[in-house]
């Protein structure tokens, strides 16, 4: 036992952890229920099941807020939770958040500046639309429930909108008034981030089904609608590697610049677009060119699709562990609905605009959703129903307008005296 304690405490780790969440979430993704199923999202509801484990079998430090989990075998203690591994989960989330947005940026780039219409209106009316929604239930929400701050309704927005960026904007926001509004917020963002999640996931599943929509046959005049004759201009170019890592770590380089860049918002912190925002600009601007003088920035499709897959499943098991601890530790059904209203609605009138006002395709209207919710995991879906890539040029249409809306607008409102 002792033995076999030992191996088990030098084996177990956050990285062990992560892996075993991955492997585990794949089986779960793959499971259909009447053709529907969870994909990579899978990842994520493994990833919150452990963060539920985590907190109902660890130690509370102060305000109930999980401070570790140690189990104990033969003497040997495995520190499955504290703080090192929390920011091990964090850097996961991080970096999984660079590959994918990143990887998006490049595939969409080649066709995303020379495809600029009227249709990017509809996107631009979409995202706007989508967010004042969802702010507007927050403030109404807000004022009927006296029980419930407009700090914590605006947790809930950013949790249910999958807004990190709008969730560090409100509680900076918050803190400056009180560390209890503060912690308010940081309690709506773990309940809203649930569902915010697999919300949309479902959604982009579910609507083609709902509609009947004949997913080949939408393919087909979809990819012949967005086919683009991209013309070469001939010059041999220098590539330093065949698989295309010097152009993709180029431009997550890019990108970090581009997101730090700090916006000024009239008082207190200014905007940035932060690692999630400048790397897809970045990777659209990069994807577009396609070079550096006599250096080729092009990368093989292939590359580009493993690098957003893995990008994918590494941010929704980073995130979904802390996720699942923070649900837990805020657990509250009314607000849990709340969440679900906040994050439904919205879409349902982003998707009614998109059908019936703008007359875009099915996979053109999910994807602006997709971008309008800020949601990597739902684009990761809804590439996967659709069956192409080129879903992703009506998300990286509406992303960065919706990240900015809603950042301000948390911003705004987190001080409200309701």
């Amino acid at each position: 036992m002792g033995y076999f304690a030992g191996v088990l405490s030098s084996l177990v780790s956050a990285l062990f952890i992560i892996f075993v969440i991955l492997s585990l979430g794949y089986l779960l993704g793959a499971i259909k229920v009447k053709g529907v199923s969870l994909g990579s999202a899978g990842v994520l509801l493994v990833a919150i099941i452990v963060g539920v484990v985590f907190f109902l079998c660890g130690e509370k430090g102060e305000g109930g807020n999980l401070s570790s989990f140690v189990l104990e075998l033969g003497g040997k203690q495995i520190k499955l939770w504290n703080s090192d591994v929390k920011n091990t989960f964090e850097i996961v989330q991080k970096l999984g958040t660079i590959l994918f947005v990143t990887s998006v940026g490049l595939i969409a780039g080649p066709k995303f500046f020379r495809s600029f219409n009227k249709s990017m209106i509809a996107y631009v009316v979409m995202g706007a639309s989508i967010v004042l929604c969802g702010v507007g239930i927050t403030i109404f929400l807000s004022a009927i429930d006296g029980n419930m701050s407009i700090a914590m309704g605006t947790g809930l927005l950013s949790g249910s909108l999958t807004s990190t960026p709008a969730f560090g904007a409100a509680g900076e926001a918050a803190e400056k008034i009180s560390e209890e509004l503060a912690a308010e917020v940081t309690a709506g963002y773990g309940i809203g981030y649930l569902y915010g999640v697999l919300g949309v996931v479902l959604f982009v599943q579910l609507m083609p089904k709902i509609l009947k929509i004949d997913i080949a046959k939408e393919r087909e005049g979809f990819v012949a609608a967005n086919t683009i004759q991209i013309k070469e201009d001939g010059k041999k170019r220098i590539s330093v590697e065949e698989f295309g890592f010097f152009p993709f770590f180029l431009t997550v380089i890019l990108g970090l610049i581009i997101g730090s860049i700090q916006i000024p918002l009239g008082s207190g912190k200014p905007f940035s677009f932060g690692s999630s925002g400048g790397t897809l600009i970045a990777g659209l601007i990069v994807g577009h060119f396609g070079k550096l003088g006599k250096l080729s920035l092009k990368i093989p499709k292939q590359t580009l699709n493993l690098l957003r897959e893995l990008g994918l499943v590494l941010f929704l098991a980073g995130a979904g562990v802390p996720g699942g601890v923070n649900f837990v530790s805020s657990f509250n059904w009314i607000y849990i609905v709340y969440g679900i209203i906040m994050a439904t609605v919205p879409m349902i009138l982003g998707f009614i605009l998109g059908k019936y006002v703008f007359k875009l395709s099915i996979f053109n209207n999910l994807g602006s959703i997709t971008g309008g919710m800020t949601s990597t995991p739902a684009l990761g879906a809804l590439i996967s129903t659709a069956g192409t890539d080129d879903v992703a040029s009506a998300y990286a249409a509406t992303y960065p307008f919706a990240l900015v809306l809603i950042v301000v607008a948390c911003k705004l409102i987190v001080g409200l005296p309701f």
